[in-house]
């Protein structure tokens, strides 16, 4: 396998990772993260203006990426710098469109990707614990439209995006895969009610009310009833995204773990040079290092399917869970008091990490989620 990427990849990341150095310095995010809005439409724009959401998809989709490196290396720079514009929700609901829309719901894409449009996607509930195939929120057929009804939880940006994507169950038992259905549901749409909260790694999400929601037919994305394989194909590029960004942050945190050994003195030396200290760090590198391997392992197989595929996807979830909490409590402890400050990135760096294992299923999740692949592979 070659690890290299493309020429275009390489200008892409630089050009990225330029940018949020230059305009997206830590005050500048901890200012938009704080915000009462969560986010800045502004430097939403500005990004989008760079092309980084075109790069989440193909030719054919208006885009000119679509590759799992291209979400990769996009994330790995978001990672970095702790962005908090709404990226993630773009590139799932875009993927559901590319895949299973028709034309008229595919050109919302273009919309994502010049900026004028923010999508959310709608679909975790209360109680779900991360099961991707319980889906309690009912789509009922009235007519020539559909009423849904139920809640959503933890709608990334819920309270300003212009469009959700809520699955909802037309048939079947909450647990199935069959029966599952995906719609497009304008936020400002009658029955829909939004409830916002901050989040503990800045930013802002919500939990969505649906409340008798009448639809007509058009709002459905590809087949009734046939939603699961749409959603196990958008929340991949999610996961590999989501590993990404989580390399991206280690990265960063280890840095500033290095350079804090380099420069803070106890008995007229640099502490790292205790070697104690040397033989932690040591273990992280290494850490971080398997994190990478297993992300990558993951952009290179989203592009296919079935087991295989959703194993490395779960793989690279569990280690960037797993390792990220060590490297965040790590990172803290050899920076000792100073490392849980508000006013340092790095503890900023350590909730982002932390939170990462909790989106789209954390650690626990993805590892029986692995081990039930690996039977099902075997049988």
């Amino acid at each position: 396998m070659n690890f290299q990427h493309t020429e275009d990849r390489r200008m892409l990341a630089d050009s990225l990772n330029r940018f949020i150095v230059e305009q997206y310095g830590f005050e500048m995010r901890d200012r938009i993260a704080r915000s009462d809005e969560g986010f800045s439409r502004d430097m939403w724009q500005r990004f989008c203006e760079l092309g980084i959401i075109g790069a989440f998809f193909d030719e054919a989709a208006g885009g000119f990426g679509g590759d799992g490196f291209d979400v990769a290396v996009v994330f790995e720079a978001l990672g970095r710098g702790l962005v908090v514009e709404p990226f993630l929700d773009a590139l799932i609901v875009g993927r559901a469109l590319a895949h299973a829309g028709n034309e008229a719901q595919r050109e919302i894409i273009a919309k994502m990707i010049d900026g004028s449009t923010i999508a959310a996607f709608a679909h975790d509930e209360p109680g779900s614990h991360y099961e991707r195939a319980r889906v309690t929120t009912r789509a009922t057929r009235r007519g020539d439209q559909w009423v849904l009804k139920g809640a959503k939880g933890v709608v990334q940006q819920g309270e300003h995006a212009d469009v959700l994507l809520v699955s909802a169950r037309t048939s079947g038992g909450d647990f199935e895969r069959a029966g599952i259905a995906l719609f497009l549901v304008p936020r400002e749409h009658r029955g829909v009610g939004v409830r916002g909260y901050r989040k503990i790694d800045g930013g802002r999400a919500a939990e969505v009310v649906l409340d008798d929601v009448t639809l007509d037919a058009d709002a459905v994305i590809g087949h009734e009833g046939d939603g699961y394989a749409t959603l196990e194909h958008a929340v991949g590029y999610g996961l590999v995204a989501l590993a990404s960004e989580a390399v991206g942050a280690m990265d960063v945190a280890k840095e500033h773990t290095l350079e804090y050994l380099r420069t803070r003195k106890q008995f007229g030396v640099p502490i790292g040079a205790f070697q104690a200290l040397q033989h932690r760090m040591a273990d992280v590198l290494l850490d971080i290092e398997q994190a990478r391997s297993a992300a990558i392992n993951a952009a290179a197989a989203v592009s296919e399917s079935g087991v295989a595929r959703e194993r490395a996807l779960s793989a690279a979830k569990y280690s960037v869970g797993r390792i990220g909490a060590r490297v965040a409590e790590e990172s803290i402890q050899l920076h000792g008091g100073i490392g849980m400050t508000w006013e340092l990135p790095l503890s900023h760096y350590a909730k982002r990490l932390v939170m990462i294992d909790h989106q789209l299923g954390d650690e626990d999740h993805h590892l029986a989620r692995y081990i039930e692949l690996g039977r099902a592979l075997a049988a």
